[in-house]
Parts: structure tokens; C-alpha cells; sequence
């Protein structure tokens, strides 16, 4: 399996993150992405990824980061990649659930992310809450861009549209919550050829954790869920999964 969407760089793992990688070994996780989305947390990911080779690192500048200062900020992240390997742009995208103060700014701030994955040729990774129609609004606009809905928590109808527009829908732990009834009618209604899967740990950690530390292991718990849902094998979805992502991902 490979964990689409980690942020096992957190301090949540500070004191047991040989252990995490460990337990990913033995639950058949062999790869993770290891999502950066600020400065900081973009350099956290290459240092980790250097330490273990199961890590495959991005950079990006979350929604929340936008403020005045969002275009010195994407400046630093284009010099940033310069002198880094990364899979993908992002995490990026739109968020206006806790603060639209800066709504205008992620919106720049999410164009120019696009122009420079299509400039790179790389797959772009959006988060979006409460921002379905601006969101969509933006990534039509720009033909041959590929990428992810990370922990996609919308509609099915407009999983449809964002597959239209040649995004993957990745779905994690939210999909083995009892009344998640959205994620489990997207789960059930993609295309397999379109679905990935991953933890958002330390978030939104799966049944029977929820509440607790989310970790990579645990993404096999979104699997076995899908697998449920869409009446297939767990390894059936594994595979499926796993291929999607190094399609996407180009590992």
C-alpha cells in the first residue's frame, strides 16, 4: 500500500518515528508521501525523506498560510524547489471553515501553485473545505494540470467533475466513520483508476482510532473500509491503489 497524504514529520512522532516506519513495514505500507504545505514543514519532509527511503517528499504552501506576504512566500517556494526533489506541488488549495480574512490571497496563492506544477510537470495535492466552487473554478482553467483531492470530503457529483478534470479522489480515515455517508457513496461510486487512499495522520485517524494520533500504518483501515464498501478483496484495492499512485506520482 502507499499512503498518499503523511505528515509523519509532525512532533506528534517525535519520539517514535523509527517505530512508525517500522510498523508501516509490517502492515505492508511501502511508501508514503510526505506532504509539506509551509516552509518549515517542507524542509521537515526532505530531512525525513533523506533518513528513510519510504518517504517520497512534496512542497507546497497551505491555504492557511496565505496572508500579505503569499507572494514572497511562493517565491520561496519555487526557490526552495530548485534545490529539492519533489513528487508533487502542495499541499495547496482553498480552506475558508476556520477564516476567509485572506480568501482573495489563497486564491492567488492556489493559481500560481498550479502554474508552477504545469510549468514542472509535476501532480498538484488540494485541500479544499467549504471552498467546492472556487476551488473547481480555479483548476478548470488549467488544461493538462494532474493531481489529487486529498481526504476528498465532498459530493460524488463533484467528484465526478474533479475527475473530469483529471484529478484523483484520495479518501482516508473519514470513509470507516459509522455515518460518513458522502465519503462511503464516493467510495463505492469512482472509478477504480481514480482512487487513492491515505491517513492525513497525525488526522483524522480511522475507526478503531478515531480521536487518537493518526499514523501511516493505519491507512490499511481506509483500504479495508473501501474494500467493504465496493465488495472487493483488500488486496484487490491495495493494488489497485498502489499502481494509481505511482501513476500519479511517477515512483
Amino acid at each position: 500500500m502507499i499512503d498518499t497524504h503523511s505528515h509523519l514529520f509532525s512532533e506528534e512522532f517525535e519520539l517514535d518515528i523509527d517505530s512508525c516506519v517500522e510498523r508501516c513495514k509490517e502492515n505492508n505500507v511501502n511508501k508514503i508521501i510526505l506532504v509539506g504545505f509551509s516552509d518549515i514543514t517542507n524542509i521537515k519532509a526532505q530531512e525525513l525523506a533523506k533518513k528513510y527511503d519510504i518517504f517520497y517528499p512534496t512542497a507546497g504552501i497551505h491555504p492557511e498560510e496565505a496572508n500579505n506576504d503569499y507572494l514572497a512566500k511562493f517565491n520561496g517556494l519555487k526557490e526552495f524547489i530548485k534545490n529539492n526533489k519533489v513528487y508533487a506541488i502542495g499541499e495547496c488549495g482553498l480552506d475558508y471553515y476556520w477564516d476567509i480574512t485572506y480568501k482573495e490571497e489563497q486564491k492567488k496563492l492556489l493559481r500560481l501553485q498550479c502554474e508552477l506544477a504545469l510549468e514542472l510537470d509535476l501532480p498538484i495535492i488540494i485541500h479544499m473545505r467549504d471552498a467546492t466552487k472556487d476551488t473547481y473554478d480555479i483548476l478548470k482553467d488549467y488544461k493538462g494540470l494532474r493531481g489529487v483531492m486529498h481526504c476528498y470530503s465532498g459530493s460524488y457529483e463533484m467528484a465526478k467533475e474533479f475527475i473530469k478534470l483529471g484529478f484523483y479522489i484520495s479518501l482516508g480515515g473519514p470513509v470507516t466513520f459509522k455515518n460518513a455517508k458522502e465519503p462511503k457513496l464516493v467510495a463505492k461510486g469512482i472509478p477504480l483508476d481514480r482512487l487513492l487512499i491515505e491517513t492525513d495522520c497525525p488526522f483524522l485517524a480511522p475507526t478503531p482510532f478515531r480521536g487518537k494520533r493518526n499514523e501511516s500504518s493505519y491507512v490499511k483501515y481506509v483500504c479495508e473500509e473501501i474494500a467493504k464498501i465496493r465488495e472487493m478483496s483488500v488486496s484487490d484495492i491495495e493494488r489497485i491503489t498502489e499502481e494509481n499512485a505511482k501513476n500519479l506520482f511517477k515512483i
